[in-house]
């Protein structure tokens, strides 16, 4: 499926799932590849869902 045919489709329980799972550690667009969505997407649903980056991971970009 490319991100052309997911665009305006909603979000599955699985790609909540797996956002849930690599958000607070991989960057949004090595989390946008694995869903087949935008970054911008997975930024606002992450924002929506109250999700953060580690403070290790943020560290790791040279980010407190």
């Amino acid at each position: 499926m490319t991100k052309l045919n997911r665009q305006g489709s909603g979000w599955t329980k699985g790609d909540v799932r797996i956002l849930k799972g690599m958000f607070r550690n991989s960057s949004n667009t090595e989390v946008a590849v694995v869903l087949e969505r935008t970054a911008k997407a997975i930024e606002r649903k992450a924002a929506k869902l109250s999700l953060t980056k580690t403070k290790k991971y943020l560290r790791s970009l040279g980010k407190k």
